[in-house]
């Protein structure tokens, strides 16, 4: 298991810590932003694969933002693989 640590950028939550087992999401916290709806959130990504993570919530977008809470988490998940190369 691994902790992966992503600072938001453009939105409410200003941390995502991600808790990861090679290919899959097993934890999710978010410091800030809406805080019941990240809860579920991050409910429903437990134990998906990063991929299937960042197909479904890449793009997504809040109000007039460009981004999103959701869309960070892929946007943190695809600097993750990132770094992993």
């Amino acid at each position: 298991m691994e902790t992966y640590i992503y600072h938001p950028k453009g939105t409410c939550s200003t941390e995502m810590r991600f808790e990861l087992d090679g290919d899959k999401v097993e934890g999710l916290t978010v410091v800030n932003g809406c805080n019941g709806n990240l809860k579920g959130i991050a409910a429903l990504v437990k134990g998906m694969p990063i991929d299937e993570v960042i197909a479904r919530l890449d793009g997504i977008r809040c109000g007039f933002k460009n981004t999103s809470c959701p869309d960070q988490m892929a946007q943190g998940l695809k600097a993750y693989k990132a770094s992993r190369q």
